[in-house]
């Protein structure tokens, strides 16, 4: 195959391959080919050591090459995903995409809560078949079962430094266990009449509340097991129970359609919360940062101040989901998608999304801001159960009736 060089190029290419011959000492190659390349004279100096720069260039320009090739082939990938800059997006904007990582299996009854540990990436799920799960996140591999309740376990949940789980069960007890060492029950806590529906730390950790059919909420002291407060107040089963950042305040929810905020300190009720037709199933306290966006959705205008909060929303039987202000006792909006139950919430860590499991078998992501459902993710085969969203890694998981445990990524 000829090369298709110009004349100017064809004797550049032979100075540069006759320097390259004498520079190395090949002299009788350099004679034979100054003959037949027709090369009088010496090479100028020009064309020192230019056949090697050229060489060297060559390979630098293929690697260069590559690499950006290897850059347009994930923008593609990028731009065939979604948005553009999708990949880039800043934490506060990552939301869980499918499908899921893992599909975890192990469980003999339905999920019916699953949690974050607070420092290590483990996850943990609370199931009907009376066991708890400890799984890792990122591999998606079974660590351990907990085993000690008699019935259905509702709730689980961390002190805030992951070293003990409190679990309350149908079997109308609250047991404690060390997340430190032995992973032994350490604990067992009795005192409600009934099925004990929702179990929750107190932030500072020292104290741990219950919610239960029997209609009320009770308070017990970490060291002692002790019931120190009973709080009285729902007409029926209380379904669940959620304290508020500072520890100040209990927000409760019940099938009397009710959400109930409580005074800690002085066991009353601040504010009964109606606007549910139904069963209200879940309650979350809004973090910090979501106390702009949902006061943007309100249409609180600067004028009249905004609405200070603290903010809470409700999950309900009713199929919506409203979020209140807490201070003022009034409902601020709603947010209508699903086509069943809604039974878990969890605020994105950032404050701009809400996620919320249903009995639609759905996982929605909910742009606070605009009141609008952004994302449906069909999560289980069955009633999606419990959600939770990772504080700190781009992870959402999610329990079912299904039997399953699912572990989302978020980007």
């Amino acid at each position: 195959m000829k090369m298709v060089l110009s004349q100017r190029q064809r004797e550049e290419l032979n100075k540069a391959i006759a320097d390259y011959l004498s520079s190395n000492g090949y002299n009788d190659a350099l004679e034979a080919f100054k003959k037949e390349a027709d090369m009088p004279g010496e090479v100028e100096r020009k064309f020192g050591g230019l056949l090697e720069k050229k060489w060297t260039s060559v390979i630098r320009l293929q690697k260069k090459v590559m690499e950006l090739e290897s850059k347009l082939n994930e923008a593609e990938k990028e731009y065939i995903e979604g948005a553009p800059t999708r990949g880039k997006r800043c934490p506060t904007e990552w939301i869980p995409r499918p499908p899921e990582k893992f599909c975890l299996t192990g469980h003999r009854a339905p999920v019916t809560r699953v949690i974050f540990h607070p420092v290590f990436s483990i996850m943990v799920s609370a199931s009907e078949d009376a066991t708890i799960k400890v799984w890792d996140f990122e591999t998606g591999e079974y660590e351990r079962t907990l085993k000690g309740h008699t019935d259905s376990i509702q709730d689980i949940t961390f002190d805030p430094s992951g070293k003990l789980l409190a679990s309350c069960s149908a079997d109308m007890s609250i047991k404690l266990w060390d997340f430190q060492q032995s992973y032994e029950c350490v604990r067992t806590m009795l005192g409600h009449d009934h099925n004990v529906s929702s179990v929750a730390f107190m932030p500072a950790g020292d104290f741990v509340v219950s919610a239960s059919r029997d209609k009320t909420v009770k308070m017990w002291e970490v060291a002692t097991g002790y019931c120190v407060k009973t709080f009285v107040g729902h007409r029926d089963w209380v379904r669940m129970v959620r304290s508020s950042s500072d520890g100040t305040l209990l927000a409760t929810c019940s099938n009397d359609q009710s959400v109930r905020v409580w005074t800690v300190a002085t066991k009353e009720c601040r504010v009964e919360l109606r606007a549910h037709d139904h069963v209200v199933e879940c309650v979350a306290w809004a973090p910090e940062a979501a106390a702009a966006p949902i006061n943007e959705a309100a249409g609180a205008d600067n004028r009249k101040g905004a609405h200070r909060g603290p903010f809470l929303a409700s999950g309900s039987r009713d199929k919506t989901i409203r979020i209140w202000d807490v201070g003022a006792g009034v409902a601020l909006f709603v947010l209508v998608g699903h086509d069943n139950w809604v039974r878990g919430l969890a605020f994105h860590p950032g404050g701009k999304f809400l996620v919320s499991a249903s009995d639609d078998k759905t996982l929605r992501v909910w742009d606070l801001r605009n009141k609008r459902c952004m994302k449906v993710l069909d999560a289980h085969k069955h009633f999606c159960t419990s959600v939770d969203f990772h504080k700190s890694h781009p992870y959402v998981i999610s329990g079912g009736v299904d039997q399953t445990v699912k572990v989302w990524e978020c980007r």
